[in-house]
């Protein structure tokens, strides 16, 4: 085997020779009808998530190991991992009988950890990040004398991840402008550059990282390896502070181009995935896809070929709510603002007719849904509240509030304050000294239009609303908490308008945890 630096011929050679399919399979290359009817160009999925690990990472750790001399299976192999390689490198062990070490960060969702096990490999959990685990990865191996399995710096293992490509342009052999591929350390990019610059370098290998993990685009960029000094991990598959040396050789030279997305994008690219193919797959597996969306708005294309490698699906159930929660405004569906409204007699219900009456600022009339509104009594002339409402297109959000603040409802638009939508949104409400007479109500509403309106037509004027509580989580009702400041006298004309509404209801004025948060 020649030594370092391998050429793209020697890679082609290794590619074309690589022992993959005794534990993977050929996965599928499927076109995504939705995003390509939506971006009006072809995008074609290249579905890793339905390895035997739910991602790519099993043929390049099978294909290192495979090719190990019986004396350094017998003593075992080690590696370090976020996840994905972990459980690629856990069940090759145990195809080829040996032991395997995995040295995991704690901040690996327990997914992965569970499943590692479950494959047989011993794990070690250390550090925060992918480059403290493999330090002390390191160091177990030369204690016992095991081989190291390195995630992405190595030929055999780019190699494995390179025969992805093979199978791509064997199952499509028409128009096909470009390849988006995720970077965590460069092994993917890197076998999948050498194999497709080889047989069609017109093709166009474009990476895709997290702006807040974005090693290998700082290090091509510098035309040195950079080490970054923290990684977002809501990505955990790709934070990675250091590329490898032979995978920076690579991208540098045969990579096209590189991009960036966001967390916001990749939720929604998580939900577009979800869509066409009913699968969930992890961040790093939904960054492909981000950048293909993101590339298509920028370049302002149309009729083209690309392909997305989903390259994992082993998502934490746990993070399911944030990705719900953040992709519509990912997609930009949904518009958050902070609004002021006069405290006055009617002036919520004109707030909201002026909502379900908003103009669609240059395409097609589209009815307007609250998909959240937060509000609490807190001042005797204004009131200050939280709302989500859903757009038509992307951009609408700033001349939404434009035009709520033309109509006396200042508004500022909080879509992209990461603050607002991490935090703020879960935090309106309190103590009120102006919460008088207060009763706190746990209503069920019908998700459709009209229905908060009649709940406002049928109350009594004097009764005030001091705080509203509403969000959207997509089933045919909806769950709101309202607190309507309701004078002793008026008890039997309450139960009278609660009787007529007609929407189940508890009444929640005498739960401890009001009274110890929000009553005064």
């Amino acid at each position: 085997m020649k030594t370092l630096p391998l050429s793209p011929a020697d890679y082609l050679i290794k590619i074309l020779t690589a022992r993959v399919y005794d534990v993977a399979v050929e996965s599928a290359l499927e076109v995504a009808p939705s995003l390509s009817a939506r971006l009006n160009n072809t995008v074609l999925l290249k579905r890793e998530d339905q390895q035997p690990v739910h991602s790519f990472k099993l043929r390049g750790a099978y294909n290192k190991m495979a090719h190990l001399s019986p004396a350094q299976l017998k003593k075992g192999v080690i590696c370090a991992s976020a996840g994905n390689h972990a459980q690629g490198v856990a069940l090759s062990a145990q195809r080829l009988g040996c032991r395997a070490v995995i040295v995991m960060p704690t901040t690996t969702p327990m997914l992965k950890v569970d499943a590692v096990r479950g494959f047989g490999g011993e794990v070690v959990l250390f550090g925060d990040s992918y480059s403290d685990a493999h330090g002390h990865a390191v160091a177990l191996e030369k204690k016992e004398g095991l081989t190291f399995v390195h995630p992405f710096d190595d030929p055999d293992v780019i190699a494995g991840q390179g025969t992805i490509a093979m199978e791509m342009l064997r199952q499509h052999q028409g128009r096909l402008d470009a390849v988006f591929v995720a970077i965590g350390g460069g092994g993917l990019i890197s076998g999948v550059a050498n194999y497709i610059k080889a047989l069609r370098p017109e093709i166009k290998v474009i990476g895709v990282q997290m702006n807040d993990s974005d090693a290998m685009t700082q290090s091509v960029a510098a035309r040195e390896r950079v080490t970054l000094t923290d990684v977002g991990l809501f990505s955990d598959g790709t934070a990675v502070k250091l590329v490898g040396e032979e995978t920076f050789r690579i991208a540098s030279n045969l990579v096209d181009d590189y991009m960036l997305v966001d967390t916001d994008a990749v939720c929604a690219a998580i939900k577009d995935v979800f869509a066409d193919t009913r699968s969930i797959v992890e961040p790093a597996g939904a960054l492909a896809v981000a950048a293909v969306k993101q590339y298509v708005a920028t370049h302002k294309k149309k009729g083209e070929t690309y392909a997305a490698i989903l390259c994992g699906a082993n998502m934490n159930f746990d993070r399911l709510r944030f990705v719900a929660e953040r992709a519509e405004v990912g997609e930009e569906r949904e518009a958050l603002f902070a609004v002021t409204i006069p405290e006055e007699r009617g002036s919520f219900r004109r707030f909201c007719e002026l909502i379900g009456d908003l103009p669609s600022f240059g395409g097609a009339k589209t009815a307007r849904n609250v998909t959240e509104f937060n509000y609490r009594i807190s001042d005797a002339k204004k009131a200050h509240v939280f709302v989500g409402l859903t757009t038509a297109a992307k951009g609408e959000s700033g001349k939404i509030a434009a035009h709520l603040t033309r109509h006396r409802f200042g508004a500022v638009d909080l879509t992209h304050d990461e603050l607002a939508k991490e935090h703020i949104r879960h935090m309106v409400g309190g103590h009120s000294t102006l919460a008088q007479e207060e009763r706190l109500l746990r209503f069920v509403f019908p998700e459709r239009p009209g229905a908060l309106l009649k709940f406002l037509s049928l109350m009594r004027p004097g009764w005030n609303i001091s705080l509203f509580h509403y969000r959207n989580q997509g089933a045919d009702y909806g769950r709101i908490l309202v607190g309507l400041q309701v004078p002793a006298a008026d008890d039997s004309e309450f139960a009278e308008f609660l009787a007529t509404l007609g929407y189940p209801y508890v009444e929640e004025t005498a739960n401890p945890v009001y009274r110890m948060f929000l009553q005064q």
